[in-house]
């Protein structure tokens, strides 16, 4: 049974955190192949098991260390029909990889989780097609039947919530948040944008969530941003629309390049990490309900440690002040 799937502890405005970039780290950090980045792969290794579990505790410590809450993601962003096919797996690796990771985190929880530090066990699909192109379009429809299968799943497992990361389709996004109101479970949506502060197709944030809320009745529990630098989209978020107040969550990209850029290095760009603890702190002055801090391509601990240490003192000055 999920544990906090019908009251999740980061809606009443606690501080959470959650992992930095899995998959940069496999690959630059563990010299590992991910084709397509599929980071669930290494859900069929057992020695890579133990890795992707001490990959976690490093960020379960560091919201222990500072009394926030830790909201873990599976890594089956890539754990989906279509690219399971890709991959070679068989069609009941969708069930398999899926339910194999909620369990890993569930494990995690069973041992770390204080009364200071809630873990929230968060199922993280994908989009069907290219994260960064809008080379795969389909309607609302095709969507909610195309990720029914893999929420479907999620869904009987101990998941507390699913999000759906790195989107770049309004459409997708309302099927997707459609699937999961099908099976009652909790769904946040994130978006990811180029360094302009739009969709890969064009569209605004602003255009994106408000299609997605109007289409599904405000039905995300959330919204967030990965996969882009803060600095990427601070200047299109405005305070006084309704709109921001509906995002709740940031995993950045440790570098200010573009995805096309990123996409052609052959070295990490891990950024600065303090400069990007920086860069999130700003992100508080923007985003009113902004309360669940991560990274993306390129972060690890460090980036994580230092959002703590540059947004906390903010983030409780900023929640006192409203209670006032």
């Amino acid at each position: 049974m999920a544990k906090y799937r019908s009251a999740l502890p980061q809606l009443s405005n606690k501080f959470f955190i959650t992992s930095g970039g899995m998959g940069t780290t496999l690959i630059f950090h563990e010299g590992m192949d991910l084709p397509f980045f599929a980071s669930f792969i290494i859900l069929k290794n057992e020695v890579r098991c133990e890795w992707l579990k001490n990959f976690y505790r490093k960020f379960v410590d560091i919201a222990r260390k500072y009394d926030v809450g830790c909201i873990l993601k599976t890594p089956t962003w890539r754990a989906s029909p279509d690219w399971i096919h890709k991959l070679g797996f068989a069609e009941q690796d969708v069930v398999d990889m899926n339910r194999k990771a909620i369990q890993l985190l569930c494990d995690i929880r069973d041992e770390y989780e204080t009364e200071k530090c809630q873990i929230v066990i968060n199922g993280c699909i994908g989009p069907r097609g290219d994260a960064y192109n809008l080379t795969t379009t389909m309607t609302v429809e095709e969507a909610q039947a195309y990720h029914a299968i893999q929420i479907g799943v999620l869904s009987q497992t101990k998941a507390d919530m699913i999000t759906a990361f790195t989107l770049n389709d309004p459409e997708e996004a309302a099927g997707m948040v459609k699937a999961a109101n099908a099976v009652g479970m909790p769904i946040a949506i994130s978006f990811t944008v180029e360094t302009d502060g739009r969709l890969a197709g064009g569209k605004t944030l602003k255009e994106a969530i408000e299609f997605v809320d109007k289409v599904t009745q405000n039905s995300p529990i959330y919204y967030m941003i990965n996969c882009a630098h803060p600095t990427s989209f601070e200047h299109v978020l405005m305070p006084d629309e309704p709109w921001t107040t509906r995002i709740h969550g940031v995993k950045g990209n440790a570098s200010k390049k573009s995805h096309a850029e990123l996409d052609g290095c052959k070295e990490l760009d891990s950024g600065n990490p303090i400069e990007f603890g920086e860069n999130n702190r700003a992100l508080l002055g923007k985003l009113k309900n902004l309360n669940v801090f991560g990274g993306c391509c390129g972060t690890d601990y460090r980036h994580v440690e230092e959002i703590c240490k540059a947004c906390l003192d903010t983030f409780n000055q900023k929640k006192a002040s409203s209670a006032r």
